[in-house]
């Protein structure tokens, strides 16, 4: 590995530190160098590539906001040998989210946000004499989706542009995965069910007008820490969607406290049926943990799916 960080990051030092870390996807491990430290996540997965310009293109996306922090993204590689993937950033020294979870909740609202107040401000110049368009870094996006493909997990996300956030959410998140178990298992009771809530999904949005906002897209407490100055998240999946989806993988498996919830909310409060819609949400991560990690997932899944078609 220390061969090549030299020879693709142009380095004449490349030293381990000992620090190592990852989770259910990827391994990490520290390495100081010539531009100072860096964190190298690598997968040996044939798709870890593709994973990681996903991610190098989320985090890249989230820093250009300036809203939350996130490591700095440096480079993907292909992997030691060709195979698989590599992807270095900045080396973050990071602790578990404690003293910092109601910046957070403030600092993601500010992020779900930022998409929005580009637009209202883009119009407003436009609407001012001398001001042109030009000047704009980053355009407003009206549509929901993103660039690249980007991995929940190690599974791709669909991500093609679309106007309408019900059908995307319907056709290029919760499809995919259906497809999946009906591929791995034929669960004829879940494809049912399945079938019975796309007909009730509309009546969730009645009246709503959704802005997209830039997502993280894989909220959960593993991928969220603070260091001295204040938060930082990691490990992105990120999309432009519906804010309300950041919620739901972070109240499925606990970690944020009320201080994070109630900063979020005074800038983002909750709209009717906002219970009902993370249900909804929740419903993708259920069966994305199907489909990465085994039937274990399956009696949640179906649970959200009769609870809704009810």
């Amino acid at each position: 590995m220390e061969d090549l960080l030299r020879r693709e990051l142009g380095c004449s030092s490349v030293k381990a530190t000992g620090h190592s870390g990852g989770g259910c996807i990827s391994q990490g491990q520290s390495y100081d160098t010539d531009i100072g430290r860096v964190f190298v996540k690598v997968n040996s997965k044939a798709e870890a590539k593709r994973m990681f310009e996903g991610e190098m293109a989320s985090l890249t996306a989230i820093l250009k906001t300036d809203t939350v922090k996130v490591p700095k993204p440096i480079k993907v590689l292909a992997g030691p040998g060709g195979g698989g993937g590599v992807l270095v950033m900045e080396h973050v020294d990071m602790r578990s989210l404690n003293r910092h979870a109601a910046k957070l909740g403030a600092q993601l609202a500010a992020l779900h946000l930022d998409n929005k107040k580009l637009g209202e401000r883009l119009q407003k110049e436009a609407g001012t004499v001398g001001r042109g368009g030009g000047q704009v870094e980053r355009p407003f996006v009206d549509q929901f989706g993103f660039d690249v493909v980007t991995c929940c997990g190690y599974l791709p996300q669909v991500n093609d542009w679309q106007k309408d956030w019900v059908a995307f959410y319907a056709q290029q998140r919760i499809q995919p995965q259906m497809d999946m178990v009906e591929q791995g298992s034929g669960d004829r009771e879940a494809l049912e069910l399945w079938s019975a809530l796309q007909l009730k999904i509309p009546d969730l949005f009645r009246d709503m007008d959704i802005v997209p906002a830039l997502l993280h897209g894989d909220l959960w407490a593993g991928n969220v820490a603070e260091d001295s100055a204040g938060p930082v998240i990691f490990d992105p999946a990120s999309f432009y969607g519906h804010s309300e989806y950041e919620l739901a993988i972070a109240g499925m498996f606990g970690g944020f406290g009320r201080s994070f919830y109630s900063a979020y909310h005074s800038e983002i409060p909750r709209a009717p049926g906002f219970e009902k819609r993370l249900q909804l949400y929740q419903l993708f991560h259920y069966l994305n943990h199907w489909n990465h990690f085994g039937s274990g997932y399956r009696g949640s899944s179906l649970s959200i799916m009769k609870s809704l078609t009810k």
